[in-house]
């Protein structure tokens, strides 16, 4: 059963609730194209599973229903196709996939991100070296709202996406698709040069070999495949990160490449390149401004860890969004 409380609404910015018996303030967040905002005073429904469990990118109760101000939606009257269906959450939206009877445009490169935390300095990447319009498709394996992501609003406000559309089970974005590869198929119509794919925020892990968010990059990377995209893999590489598994090329990376039904390039940052073991496929070197990205005001911490503490792990989606550039 899903853990749910009643609660109040303490604080509006940032969101805190106390919990009905208690005037302890807890961290909270909403989806507003949900449940609608949330005031002072207000009476909600709050999931309480993710903080009680101590989860570090999920470390919030989630607002389920506002009691008080939330109950009066009018719904929609054209809309038929439903997001988080067959679930108390379910609502319909309208999508952008190509109609059956059209042609095909020519279809964009592709680059796969196995986490969240690959697309701010991708984009950048990509951006500064002259790509144009990139668009941003937000897959499952991490955050499933649109709206979570900081990350996506500052980059469409800054010009560096040209767009979000949320795939599959991600819904709220700027645009919808029912399915990841009707969202790649669509993206030349909505006039983008490329495309970054992958999961949002707090991708799931379990330290099993395929148990894990990173996977959805392999969704990815055979969409693209499938539409005779050329297709990059961002590499997640790291110097810093305490888990075996993910030192130099993590293994969610070369899982990917490893179950890859076709040629999928890996973007490698020059001064990083011996962190690729001999024998992996695809790797093309690529020159990276690692200081020029530090100095941009996006994000430069993973994990805990300031860039100057793990430049790898940033040095990888920074080659990947440069070689995509390249290609556009």
């Amino acid at each position: 059963m899903l853990k749910l409380r009643r609660a109040s609404v303490v604080s509006v910015n940032p969101l805190e609730i106390a919990l009905e018996g208690s005037e302890q303030a807890r961290r909270a967040w909403t989806d507003e194209s949900l449940t609608g905002p949330c005031e002072v005073g207000d009476e909600v429904i709050v999931n309480v599973e993710a903080l009680d469990l101590g989860l570090g990118s999920g470390g919030f109760d989630i607002v389920h229903v506002n009691l008080t101000r939330g109950l009066a939606a009018g719904g929609s009257e054209d809309d038929h196709v439903m997001k988080l269906n067959y679930t108390s959450l379910q609502h319909p939206v309208g999508t952008i996939e190509r109609p059956a009877e059209s042609a095909r445009l020519p279809a964009v490169p592709v680059l796969a991100i196995g986490l969240h935390g690959h697309l701010a300095p991708a984009a950048w990447a990509a951006a500064e070296n002259g790509a144009g319009e990139i668009g941003y498709i937000q897959t499952g394996g991490g955050a499933l709202p649109g709206s979570f992501s900081c990350d996506v609003g500052e980059l469409l406000e800054r010009g560096f996406l040209a767009g979000h559309v949320t795939a599959g089970p991600a819904f709220g974005g700027g645009e919808e698709a029912i399915t990841l590869i009707g969202a790649v198929d669509a993206a030349a119509s909505l006039g983008w040069k490329g495309v970054i794919a992958g999961p949002g925020p707090g991708i799931l892990g379990s330290a099993t070999a395929y148990g894990h968010g990173g996977m959805a990059a392999l969704d990815v990377v055979h969409a693209g495949l499938s539409l005779g995209s050329t297709v990059l893999l961002s590499p997640r590489l790291s110097s810093g990160d305490p888990r075996p598994r993910h030192q130099g090329l993590s293994h969610h990376s070369r899982a990917v490449l490893d179950l890859a039904l076709g040629p999928v390039e890996l973007p490698m940052p020059e001064q990083f390149i011996d962190l690729v073991s001999e024998g992996v496929e695809g790797v093309v070197p690529v020159p990276v401004d690692l200081e020029g990205y530090a100095a941009s005001g996006l994000p430069r911490r993973t994990m805990g860890r300031d860039l100057t503490e793990d430049e790898p792990f940033f040095a990888g989606p920074l080659a990947a969004g440069t070689r995509l550039a390249s290609l556009i």
